[in-house]
């Protein structure tokens, strides 16, 4: 397993971060499912006390507030840039922050207490230590109280690691339903896959380039690995006169014990 270098995320995400939510469709896509699963699960639709883990541009953070009623609503984000649009999102539904923990979840000291809910979209895939970041949510969570993320599945952009063998380490859906059993019963999950035309393998590195962060390579791009990146990808995936990327999506829901 390759390591994530999260002052890289950290760098590369924030100088994306006010194109993503116009390019990042997968992801709002995935917000507005995990929100309306949350939701269902959460009794009489509120929260008194919540934590949204990974926020970025607001995507969850509106889309979970539209559908829940909140108390005190916290976040956090590795990119301190992301407090304004977190804000932003949350005033929508005329819900204040009541606190940004800017930084790394699995660094912060102290996290908000007596939680009836920790919600997080697409960032558990760049944690170092997943089965860690359950049992210290289940020490911040209520009996009875929900955790609830998305993330992705092995066979995401498996193209792309196929070809430049670089990539996250994505849990698959039984394996993360064993993590959990500790601490948590998965009261719901479901996952799936989905493959996205592009025109060429140069509007799929445009893709990543506007949607993703790379914290594991820094490589240059040079002439010859970009050339033999397009030729190979081309050559391996090619969709009528295009080629296609996958995405794996995994949503999970679960009630600490």
């Amino acid at each position: 397993m390759q390591q994530v270098n999260k002052g890289l995320v950290r760098q590369r995400f924030g100088k994306r971060l006010q194109g993503y939510h116009r390019y990042a469709f997968i992801q709002r896509e995935m917000a507005e499912r995990l929100a309306e699963m949350t939701a269902a699960h959460l009794p009489e639709g509120r929260a008194e006390r919540l934590l949204e883990v990974g926020a970025g541009s607001g995507a969850l953070t509106g889309a979970l507030l539209s559908r829940v009623r909140a108390g005190a609503f916290y976040a956090n984000d590795l990119v301190p840039e992301c407090r304004e649009m977190v804000v932003n999102a949350a005033a929508l539904s005329n819900v204040p922050l009541a606190g940004f923990l800017a930084g790394d979840i699995e660094r912060c000291d102290r996290l908000p207490e007596r939680l009836d809910l920790v919600v997080s979209g697409a960032t558990v895939q760049w944690l170092d230590d997943l089965p860690g970041f359950l049992r210290r949510m289940a020490g911040v969570l209520l009996p009875g109280g929900l955790l609830a993320f998305s993330t992705f599945g092995p066979d995401n952009m498996h193209e792309i690691r196929s070809i430049e063998s670089v990539g996250l380490h994505y849990h698959s859906l039984a394996v993360l339903r064993e993590m959990a059993r500790e601490h948590f019963d998965v009261l719901d999950a479901c996952e799936d896959r989905r493959r996205l035309d592009f025109t060429g393998p140069e509007a799929v590195l445009r893709h990543i380039s506007r949607t993703g962060v790379n914290g594991l390579d820094r490589r240059a791009w040079t002439k010859s690995r970009h050339r033999s990146f397009i030729e190979r990808y081309r050559r391996s995936f090619p969709v009528g006169e295009g080629v296609s990327l996958t995405y794996h999506t995994i949503y999970v829901v679960m009630r600490k014990r």
